[in-house]
C-alpha cells in the first residue's frame, strides 16, 4: 500500500519572513534518513493558509526534489475556496507530487453534499490519488463516514483518509465498508496505537517532525507484530505527542526543530512562537527521548 505507516506533516520553515529552502531540504533529508515512510508538505502543520501560491509551489517543488522518489510525497491541496484548492492541486501535480491531501472546506461549513462537490471538482481537475482530510477541530465540520464511503465508491482516485478525529469507531466502520485497498491514516498522534488496532494503516504525524525515527519504529513494530516494542515506543512517545499540541500547531514543532538546529523558531501571524511554559514542556519531552541537536546532525 502506497499510503501507510509513518507520514510526516512537515512544517514550513521561515527565515526573515521568507521560505527557508535550505532548512527545508535539511528537514526532508533527515526525515528520509531516519526512516519516515512518506512526506506531507503544505498541510495544516505547513501553515498553508498563509502561503502565497508561488511559496506553495516552492515548498512542494523542494520536497519532491529532495525526496527524489525515495518516499511518496502527498501535497496538501486544501482551501475553503474550491477554485483555489483546484489551483493548488493542479500545481502540485505539475510539480511531481504523488498524491493530494484534501481537507474539507473550513469556515464556510458546507453540507455533506457541498463537501462531495468540492472533492469532485479537485478529483476531476487532476489525475492524482486523493486522501481526504477530516479535522473537525480546525474546520468546524465532519466528513461523515457515509460521505467518505460515497466518495471512495464514486470517485476512483479517492484513495484514503487522514482522520484527525477522536472517534475510534470510524476506522473500523470504513474498513468494513471499503476493504483493504482504502488507506486509513490517523491524524491524532496520541491515539495512533488504538487507530492501528481498529484497522488503520498509518498516521500523518506532527510528532514525526521531531522524532521521525521513533515514529517510524512504532509502525515498523506494528507491521512485524512486535507488540512488546510497539507498546514501549507508544508509551515513550506519549509525552512528546502531548507537547506537540500544548499550544497551536505548528508552534511547538517549530520550537522543537529550532532546538534541534534544523530551522528558526519563526511563524507567520496570526500564529506566535510558544510561551516559556510550553517550551519547558517540550524541552522535558525531548530530553526524555534524548532528542538533541547533536543527535539530529
Amino acid at each position: 500500500m502506497m499510503f501507510a505507516k509513518s507520514f510526516t506533516a512537515l512544517v514550513t520553515p521561515f527565515r526573515d519572513g521568507a521560505f527557508d529552502a535550505a532548512a527545508y531540504e535539511r528537514i526532508v533529508s533527515r526525515q528520509i534518513e531516519q526512516g519516515t515512510h512518506g512526506l506531507v508538505p503544505c498541510g495544516t502543520t505547513g501553515e498553508t493558509p498563509v502561503l502565497e501560491l508561488d511559496e506553495y509551489a516552492a515548498v512542494v517543488k523542494s520536497c519532491v526534489k529532495t525526496a527524489a522518489g525515495r518516499v511518496p510525497v502527498m501535497a496538501g491541496a486544501g482551501s475553503n475556496v474550491t477554485k483555489k484548492a483546484v489551483e493548488l492541486a493542479v500545481t502540485a501535480e505539475e510539480l511531481g507530487a504523488d498524491a493530494l491531501l484534501v481537507v474539507s472546506p473550513y469556515y464556510n461549513k458546507p453540507t455533506q453534499a457541498g463537501i462531495i462537490a468540492h472533492t469532485a471538482a479537485i478529483h476531476d481537475a487532476t489525475k492524482l490519488p486523493i486522501v481526504l482530510y477530516n479535522v473537525p477541530a480546525r474546520t468546524g465540520g465532519v466528513i461523515e463516514t457515509e460521505t467518505v464511503v460515497h466518495l471512495a465508491k464514486t470517485y476512483p482516485r479517492v484513495a484514503g483518509i487522514k482522520d484527525a478525529s477522536p472517534d475510534l469507531v470510524r476506522p473500523l466502520a470504513m474498513r468494513r465498508a471499503l476493504g483493504a485497498s482504502f488507506s486509513l491514516l490517523s491524524g491524532e498522534d496520541a491515539t495512533v496505537a488504538a487507530y492501528l488496532a481498529q484497522g488503520g494503516d498509518g498516521c500523518i504525524s506532527v510528532t514525526a517532525n521531531v522524532a521521525p525515527a521513533h515514529c517510524a519504529a512504532l509502525h515498523n513494530a506494528w507491521e512485524s507484530c512486535d507488540l512488546e516494542s510497539f507498546r514501549r515506543i507508544a508509551a515513550d512517545l506519549l509525552p512528546l505527542h502531548h507537547a506537540m499540541f500544548c499550544e497551536s500547531n505548528p508552534a511547538p514543532a517549530k520550537y522543537a526543530l529550532s532546538r534541534l538546529g534544523l530551522c528558526s523558531n519563526e511563524l507567520r501571524l496570526p500564529l506566535l512562537p510558544v510561551t516559556e511554559q510550553a517550551a519547558r514542556q517540550i524541552d522535558a519531552a525531548m530530553d526524555a527521548l534524548e532528542l538533541s541537536a547533536a543527535a539530529a546532525a
